[in-house]
């Protein structure tokens, strides 16, 4: 079996790509410029120059593969760079999904929970929950309408499923994305946590649940990859206890959390770019976004290992790689 897999670099992908080829399978990654990244030296693959959102790079590269996993996405929850992620997120989305059409392949498109629903402390929310409640910044429009732009295509005899993975942690994650919470819990032991939370996973565990839903999985259906649902402030009091740093001493109130997200805001405005800390990311904190992965279980056979071990393995990458201290 040959599979296509986008965004090869990033997080999932990089995991993705490393799990195919234990497995036997060939691999082959499209990338923008093949010698601008470590993330795939060494590895047995095919490389394939191109852009996400050139159709005739995407077609060319999908002719010959039994597959794709699309992780390709561009994230950013704040309120700019929207053009920038419409043109990634959901036109690129589109263009792979026209490719896996013309070529009769099966499509695994990496989505996210925060396309969803919200869930609540006691009440996880799953596939089928309303999609309301989440702030709706680029991020959240963008992954909502490339599933929406996927099912139009699944109407017309795409081959497609849909996953939604959670709160991702582990190794190779060279950018790195959700690591950076690890790190900045790590290095910088912040006195205030976010008051919402999340559904945690590893992403191997998540890259394996991508592979299986090559051959497993109903077409045009989404599956949930989550696992421990954790407050913020439980899961980097965890994180801290693990890894022998000060924990946490509170949640962010209403107020402060408030003032720092107007403040933040303003500042961007001022300088003209924005940084991780704005309302938007602020509001998306003080959500809970628990959610239960029982489909994707029943399904695709996901599995969760246990999350202190997906804390120590991602710490000890980060050490490894120079992210943080040895």
């Amino acid at each position: 079996m040959r599979v296509l897999v986008t965004g090869a670099t990033g997080f999932v992908g990089n995991n993705v790509v490393r799990m195919l080829l234990q497995q036997g399978k060939k691999v082959r990654v499209m990338v923008r410029d093949p010698r601008a990244d470590k993330s795939l030296a060494g590895l047995d693959i095919e490389v394939v120059q191109g852009d996400i959102k050139d159709e005739d790079n995407v077609r060319t590269a999908a002719m010959g593969a039994d597959a794709i996993i699309h992780s390709a996405a561009m994230v950013h929850i704040g309120w700019t760079k929207e053009k920038a992620m419409r043109q990634t997120n959901v036109e690129g989305t589109r263009i792979v999904g026209l490719a896996a059409l013309k070529h009769n392949i099966r499509l695994v498109h990496v989505s996210s929970v925060d396309a969803l629903g919200v869930g609540q402390e006691d009440a996880p929310a799953n596939e089928e929950t309303p999609r309301e409640g989440k702030t709706p910044c680029p991020y959240v429009v963008t992954k909502r309408e490339a599933e929406e732009e996927l099912q139009k295509l699944v109407a017309e005899g795409l081959n497609a499923v849909i996953v939604n993975p959670g709160l991702m942690f582990g190794p190779w994650d060279w950018k790195p994305s959700s690591g950076r919470m690890l790190i900045s819990v790590i290095k910088k032991q912040p006195p205030l946590a976010p008051s919402g939370g999340g559904t945690t996973c590893d992403v191997r565990d998540v890259a394996q649940a991508c592979i299986n839903a090559i051959e497993q999985g109903r077409v045009g259906e989404n599956y949930i990859l989550g696992g421990e649902n954790l407050s913020y402030f439980d899961l980097w009091t965890r994180i801290a206890n693990l890894t022998g740093r000060r924990p946490p001493w509170r949640k962010l109130g209403p107020y402060i959390a408030g003032a720092v997200g107007y403040l933040s805001d303003t500042w961007a405005t001022m300088e003209g770019k924005e940084g991780e800390v704005n309302s938007a990311a602020i509001k998306m904190g003080s959500l809970f976004h628990f959610y239960s992965s029982n489909k994707a279980k029943a399904e695709l056979g996901y599995k969760n290992r246990p999350l202190d071990q997906t804390i120590e393995d991602a710490w000890q990458w980060f050490r490894k790689q120079g992210y943080l201290p040895a």
